[in-house]
């Protein structure tokens, strides 16, 4: 059983830049009660969600879950301008584009605030350790991660694009700008219970960004 799937839209407490999203309902879902959220974020970040069928999502939800799925600035398919918000700039404020969609949820129909989860691979794991490391209100979390810009550009399969297209220089030319977007800077502050899942195969999202984090 499928559940209903609805667009949404809101404003990032960023800057008040509009942001698309869609939250599926649970099957047979009943107005006035209260359901766990998850937020599921995708990768890339240079990808897009839409209104199609989601296998994935739709097995959360048939499982109770309110989930809620978007596409925060650097998602594509908005135009040159909304995709390049991220460049020489992830991540930042895509995190309040993610936080804003999940506060628009609560807002909107009936979530039990204790009981949020976050998840996404790559560049959604990317932004899953981000968020584990700059709150707590996520009960748990699961993420396929990048943690070390430093050195993912050096161990994964596509580093002369990473080095050229994602930062201004090499790791040794600006380590803090590799050391200030890195979720590995912010692990110290992590509280929320988060499971990571990598793949010995895995060239570009490398098992060393995981082991790292662990």
């Amino acid at each position: 059983t499928l559940g209903r799937v609805e667009e949404l839209q809101w404003k990032s407490s960023a800057d008040g830049r509009a942001i698309q999203g869609w939250l599926v309902y649970p099957p047979g879902h009943q107005p006035g009660r209260k359901y766990p959220l998850l937020l599921e974020i995708h990768g890339g970040p240079f990808a897009a969600y839409g209104p199609h069928f989601a296998p994935e999502i739709q097995l959360y939800a048939a499982r109770g879950w309110l989930v809620l799925y978007t596409n925060p600035r650097g998602s594509t398919s908005y135009g040159e301008e909304f995709a390049n918000q991220i460049h020489h700039n992830y991540p930042s404020q895509d995190y309040d584009d993610l936080m804003s969609g999940v506060d628009a949820v609560i807002a909107k129909t009936g979530v039990d605030t204790t009981n949020l989860y976050v998840t996404g691979g790559s560049g959604g794991g990317v932004l899953t350790a981000w968020i584990v490391g700059h709150t707590d209100r996520f009960r748990a979390a699961v993420a396929k991660p990048v943690i070390n810009w430093y050195s993912f550009v050096l161990t994964s399969d596509f580093y002369p694009f990473f080095t050229d297209y994602w930062f201004a220089g090499l790791p040794w030319e600006k380590p803090e700008e590799y050391l200030r977007r890195s979720p590995i800077s912010y692990v110290g502050k992590v509280t929320t219970p988060t499971m990571l899942i990598t793949g010995e195969n895995d060239y570009r999202t490398p098992i060393s960004e995981a082991e790292q984090y662990y």
